[in-house]
């Protein structure tokens, strides 16, 4: 959040700014993203204090950003639609793991998966256990590709207010007992009503 509320201020971009003894620009992350987890599927509400065009706002603030981080599309939206934090219901990821099973194998674990109605699982949490059914947070599985000694996964976990999935755990719940060598979020499922 600091990288863009920097590049937004050296930008011009004219930012609404919250209110209280220690104003912030108003702008919020759709979904924020868990530590060890890549992505180029962000969505961020950003509340400016006039209207701009959407080709003006990615010009001036694509110039102020740094290698690596781009602005795909801007949108004008209207103040009175839900943040896209209450929006998004679904995010996809892909998740490369190490295994020395066989592709026959995965694929069928993935169907035993999907096929289960419940999924009894505790996370460690620094608050205590928590306990929940997992396979509610878990919208889709599909292998990508294998290669040996790695595998990798295409995951739609649910993402919203009743819940969100974590890949890590969709991958030990799976099987495989590494932790995952890589985590990518490829997108974010809106809610279409």
């Amino acid at each position: 959040m600091r990288l863009w509320q920097r590049a937004l201020k050296r930008s011009g971009i004219p930012l609404a700014l919250t209110e209280g003894f220690n104003p912030h620009p108003r702008m919020s992350t759709a979904v924020p993203l868990a530590i060890e987890i890549t992505s180029e599927a962000e969505l961020m509400d950003i509340f400016c204090t006039r209207q701009v065009s959407p080709h003006w706002f990615t010009a001036a603030a694509g110039r102020q950003l740094p290698a690596g981080i781009s602005i795909m599309q801007a949108y004008p939206v209207s103040l009175m639609l839900p943040s896209l934090q209450a929006q998004v219901r679904y995010a996809e990821y892909t998740v490369k793991v190490e295994t020395v099973m066989e592709r026959n194998y995965i694929e069928e674990k993935l169907t035993a998966l999907m096929a289960a109605e419940h999924l009894p699982w505790q996370h460690q949490r620094d608050t205590g256990i928590r306990s929940y059914d997992i396979r509610a947070l878990i919208d889709g599985l599909w292998l990508i590709d294998t290669q040996q000694p790695y595998c990798t996964l295409g995951m739609r976990l649910r993402c919203d207010n009743n819940g969100s999935g974590r890949p890590e755990q969709v991958a030990l719940a799976l099987g495989f007992d590494r932790h995952p060598e890589s985590m990518h979020r490829t997108r974010l499922i809106l809610n279409a009503a």
